[in-house]
Formats: C-alpha cells, structure tokens, sequence
C-alpha cells in the first residue's frame, strides 16, 4: 500500500480509472451523437457521398492521405515516449532525486517509482495500439475508395456506406489515442503526489468535455 502512496495513492489511482472508463462510456456511447464525434461522422458520411460522384478522387486519396500523416505521427511518437520511460527505469535514482526537488514532492521507495512508470507504460502501449490499428483501417479506406465503382453504378451508394463506416472507426481509435495522452499527462502528476495526480486527472476530464461537448469548434461544424 505504501509503494502507491498510502490511502490517498490508493484514492487517486481509483479515481484515474473511473474517470478515464467513465468518459470514454459517456463521450463514445452515451452522448456520443452530441460530441465532436457525432458532428465529424455526419461530415464524413457526406465527403463520401460526394467522393462516389467524382469521376477523379485524387483530391479523396489527398485528403486521407494528409489524415493518415496525423496518425502515423502520433504512432512514432508513442514509440519514442515508450523509449523514453523504459530507460527512466534503468536511471531511477537520477529521475527520483530530480523530483525530490519539486516542492510538495511526495517521496517514493523503488517499488512505488517503478509502478509509477508501469502506469505510463500501460497508458502509451494503449495509444500505441490504438494508433497503430487507425494507420490500418485508414489503409483499409483507401482500399475502398479505390474500389469504388464509377459514377452511377448501381453500388455507388453502399460503397460510400461501407467507406464512411471503415472512416468512423478509423477516427474512433485514433480519437482514443488522443485521449490516452491527455491522461498519460495526468499520470504523471502521481510523481508529485497522489492528490496532484487526482486533481489533474479531474482537470484533464473537464478539458475534455469542454471541447467535445461545449467547443466553439462544435459549434462551428453544427452550423
């Protein structure tokens, strides 16, 4: 119990976890058709009713192309941040001493530090994961967007169907990559001291609702 901070390590872990679970519940499932999501998927679902009416889709194949590039960033950038914390495992007592300095710090034996690290570890192989499998649907897309058929062929409108289908979920996991960043930051406030880390992840939970529920962007791509 002492190695995660006590009860308040314990408390803070806990409420990391629900809040993370409980978002992802509200912002995919329960509220879903009032978020950023729900506004994107309409768009998506009209660029590929248009998509299938263009005799020439090499702005399409743009496009895609340039969302991909996002993913992809995003993926070589979980690999180095993956590089980075197994190495802090091997450098623990330089990361310890340089945190002790931060006023507040709550100090940490060995085993606490290390799952300290593992939580980190967990979230940014989750992102990994999640980026990686959003580089293949994005690559299953532009296997349907190649295959669609000319226009008015009789498939056209199931093609743009299945091609805005393969787009949601390929946004869907890249949007949950996303959202293990902003609680990979939180984590690290568990360094300092666990209600630092229970009070970002709370902070990090409110930015999120902001943007995807209350945003001038939303509104925007309401209107």
């Amino acid at each position: 119990m002492s190695a995660i901070g006590g009860f308040p390590g314990a408390l803070a872990l806990g409420w990391f976890v629900v809040c993370w679970l409980g978002y992802q519940l509200y912002a995919n499932w329960l509220r879903r058709d009032q978020s950023l999501m729900g506004a994107t998927a309409a768009h998506r679902v009209r660029w590929m009713e248009q998509m299938v009416a263009r005799d020439v889709r090499i702005l399409d194949s743009t496009l895609l192309q340039t969302q991909a590039q996002s993913v992809s960033f995003f993926a070589s950038t979980s690999i180095l941040i993956l590089g980075g914390l197994v190495a802090l495992l091997g450098a623990r007592d330089e990361a310890q001493a340089m945190v002790s300095g931060v006023p507040f710090a709550q100090k940490t034996d060995a085993l606490g530090w290390e799952i300290r690290i593992g939580l980190l570890l967990v979230i940014f192989i989750y992102a990994f994961f999640k980026f990686t499998w959003s580089m293949r649907q994005y690559n299953y897309l532009a296997l349907l967007i190649g295959a669609t058929p000319p226009v008015g062929h009789p498939d056209c409108s199931q093609s743009a169907s299945r091609a805005a289908r393969m787009s949601h979920l390929a946004v869907d996991h890249f949007n949950d990559g996303i959202r293990a960043y902003y609680f990979g930051l939180a984590a690290i406030g568990w360094f300092i001291h666990p209600w630092v880390f229970a009070a970002a992840t709370t902070w990090v939970v409110l930015v999120l609702w902001r943007r995807e529920f209350n945003s001038r962007t939303l509104a925007a791509l309401r209107d």
